[in-house]
């Protein structure tokens, strides 16, 4: 067995299967042209989103996707000079809206997401970073009854996965949560959904914790690699090439030329989210919240209230366009009349998304010491822990703790 791994991308995800690596054995190395944690694990919505089986693909998408393009508060964006590059991921992403495909996607991402706490549980302990995680819950809301009849199904999807929900009126609503608008009419609560209050900072507590357990983490970007005979021996990199055993690629979104280099391509795109956040209030949000009819996601967060939303799709690396941050605050501010002031601060992060809101999970199909992960959709956070934990299986030979045959990097 080989005995070092070298993890490309040291996001949420990768930081997660640097340490559960660790954890069997293997010398690891961390290599990313940043800080981690600093790319879309850096300003999301912090949500360990347990209860999210159900997939952004849905029954009837393909009629509200054209309005939605064309409709200036709309939270789909999609840049027009992307249209050509981004046109193949919406078809698929179009034919994974049959019901059918949608009950397999909701079944198989469910199979990761019940194991949420057992794949993070060992990370945040020895990190000690509990304190960077709390447990009171999310809760849906509902400004008409008309976009909750509409939620019927994505709700009876999750009930039929086994997530535990209770249904309140926008009264009861109101007393679990009373900065909520007067507007609400009804709410989903979820209470056993967790969340980060910060989730840089966690990511951070588990790489210095994977660097005090004799990791070693290399800034630098990786440009190609050197394809011997068994696959690749090299990474080559912008401060020199580095000799390698096993790699992992968990990239993120910058994953798709990596992998396409090692002779698999898949149809990740970067579905560009957006947060403000809210400074100095004078209350605070008891769970998370997301709204149904705003597109939007508030959290109270170490340093305030973060208001998330918005998928934008356009080349990873874009200059961001501020405006959405904008329309984020104005629905955040509708949502949430109490919100004062204008945000501290704004941000865009680049979730990486495949067309069946999957992960690519599992071995390289051409080389054997590749192993991928990477697409987690809206899930980075969530799924990271299970993902190092499958991963480390993968590379020690173990059985997996969940079936990867849905994750499989060569579906497409």
């Amino acid at each position: 067995m080989q005995k070092t791994v070298t993890v490309v991308g040291a996001g949420i995800v990768g930081v997660c299967c640097a340490l559960h690596l660790q954890r069997e054995g293997f010398k690891v190395r961390l290599i990313d042209k940043g800080e981690p944690g600093m790319k879309a694990s850096f300003g999301n919505s912090g949500s360990f989103g347990t209860a999210s089986c159900v997939p952004f693909a849905m029954p009837g998408v393909l009629k509200k996707v054209p309005k939605m393009l064309f409709d200036s508060e709309s939270p789909l964006k999609l840049r027009w000079s992307h249209v050509p590059r981004a046109l193949p991921w919406f078809l698929r992403f179009i034919a994974a809206a049959r019901p059918s495909r949608v009950e397999e996607i909701a079944a198989a991402r469910n199979s990761l997401l019940v194991h949420t706490h057992a794949g993070y549980a060992p990370l945040i302990e020895g990190a000690d970073a509990s304190k960077w995680v709390d447990n009171n819950g999310l809760m849906m809301v509902f400004e008409n009854e008309a976009t909750f009849e509409g939620a019927a199904y994505a709700l009876d999807l999750r009930r039929r996965n086994g997530v535990h929900m209770d249904i309140l009126d926008g009264n009861e609503a109101r007393q679990m949560e009373p900065a909520l608008s007067k507007k609400v009419v009804k709410a989903v609560s979820l209470p056993d959904v967790s969340r980060t209050i910060d989730p840089f900072r966690l990511t951070e507590s588990l790489a210095k914790d994977f660097v005090r357990r004799g990791g070693e983490i290399v800034n630098t970007e990786v440009r190609g690699f050197e394809i011997g005979a068994d696959g690749p021996t090299r990474i080559i990199t912008d401060r020199g090439p580095l000799e390698i055993e096993q790699v992992v690629i968990a990239a993120g979104v910058w994953s798709r030329p990596l992998a396409k280099q090692l002779g698999t391509s898949v149809p990740l795109e970067a579905e560009r989210g957006y947060h403000v956040m809210f400074a100095n209030q004078d209350f605070a949000l008891k769970r998370a919240l997301v709204s149904a009819d705003r597109n939007v996601s508030l959290a109270h967060m170490h340093e305030g209230i973060r208001a998330t939303g918005v998928a934008e799709f356009a080349a990873p690396d874009a200059p961001p366009d501020m405006r959405n941050a904008e329309m984020v605050k104005r629905q955040a501010m509708a949502l949430v009349p109490g919100l004062k002031g204008e945000p501290a601060s704004q941000w865009m992060g680049p979730r990486p998304s495949h067309p069946d809101s999957k992960p690519v999970i599992g071995r390289s199909p051409r080389h054997k010491n590749v192993l991928f992960a990477f697409g987690h959709d809206h899930l980075g956070l969530t799924m990271a822990g299970i993902t190092g934990k499958l991963v480390a299986e993968l590379a020690t030979g173990k059985p997996t703790t969940v079936d990867l045959a849905p994750f499989r990097p060569d579906r497409f």
